[in-house]
């Protein structure tokens, strides 16, 4: 009885000496607090500085870069790139000289930005493939818009050259997406590169026809062709003895987009033109020849 009431006036020695070993803990947190937030304060507001500074001269900088890039010879469709990326490492430079500011360590930041630099190209991985084929096809002038080319059997007009995918239009007018990686990766025929091209065709005549008429025909119609190109010369020339007919190459050289146009009216002319000086095109047959020997041999 004497202790509880000895308790009830004095109190619990123990619960008070916890109570005052929390009190002394919090003091002293509080007290560390303060301290770190002294000590921080003016380097936090330096980074906030630097940070405001920094991403105001960033755009600064882009606004110039984006000056300059207009009076380039630059692509217009890497410009919006080029931008894109310059104002992301310049942000990524300004941030990491505020956090160094703030008593972060470069490596550890670096090493932060890595990672997740690879778990992004991991995901990614087959955009980054495009984006990158994007680059070097714009880079390096692979081709350009309006170019004609081909691709695994697939032709048509560039349209739009975008960082991921390339844009054509077909003949028939079909719009064709195809992935930059794809048409880096691949072999295209660019039709329209060069200025000039040349139109290989052949005309077969019968074995019956004259071939110096039908090559003075022939001859005779490049001549009158306005679209024709002299140098390098025409060729018209028998290429090949074929079973139905005798063959004749010709090979003339216009400008680039003028193929079709030569091709179509060479077609039509020389047609018309062996129909009037009577030479034929003949078209494949099967000649089935009956001998009486063998007939009177089946009867027996």
């Amino acid at each position: 009885m004497a202790i509880e009431k000895a308790e009830e006036v004095l109190g619990n020695p123990i619960e008070g000496a916890l109570e005052n070993t929390e009190v002394r803990t919090f003091l002293r947190f509080q007290e560390k607090l303060i301290d770190w937030g002294l000590e921080m304060a003016p380097k936090l507001l330096a980074a906030i500085l630097v940070m405001v500074i920094g991403f105001w001269i960033v755009r600064l900088l882009k606004k110039m870069l984006d000056k300059v890039l207009k009076k380039s010879k630059v692509d217009k469709s890497l410009h919006s790139f080029i931008e894109s990326i310059s104002e992301f490492l310049m942000k990524i430079i300004v941030v990491i000289t505020a956090a160094t500011m703030l008593g972060v360590p470069v490596t550890t930041f670096i090493a932060m930005l890595s990672a997740a630099g690879l778990a992004i190209g991991l995901a990614l991985k087959d955009s980054l493939a495009n984006f990158a084929g994007g680059i070097l096809i714009l880079a390096f002038e692979i081709f350009k818009i309006d170019d004609v080319i081909e691709l695994d059997g697939i032709s048509g007009t560039v349209k739009e050259i975008k960082l991921l995918y390339t844009r054509l239009n077909t003949v028939d007018n079909r719009r064709i997406i195809i992935p930059n990686g794809d048409l880096a990766t691949g072999k295209i025929i660019n039709y329209t590169a060069e200025k000039l091209r040349r139109v290989d065709m052949v005309f077969g005549i019968g074995y019956k026809d004259d071939i110096d008429k039908a090559r003075d025909i022939i001859n005779e119609i490049i001549k009158k062709n306005r679209l024709v190109i002299r140098h390098p010369e025409p060729l018209v020339q028998v290429t090949s003895l074929s079973d139905h007919s005798v063959d004749i190459a010709v090979k003339v050289w216009c400008d680039a987009d003028k193929y079709w146009d030569i091709y179509f009216e060479f077609q039509e002319e020389i047609k018309k033109a062996f129909d009037s000086g009577g030479i034929s095109i003949p078209y494949p047959q099967t000649d089935i020849h009956i001998y009486k020997e063998i007939m009177e041999n089946e009867k027996l």
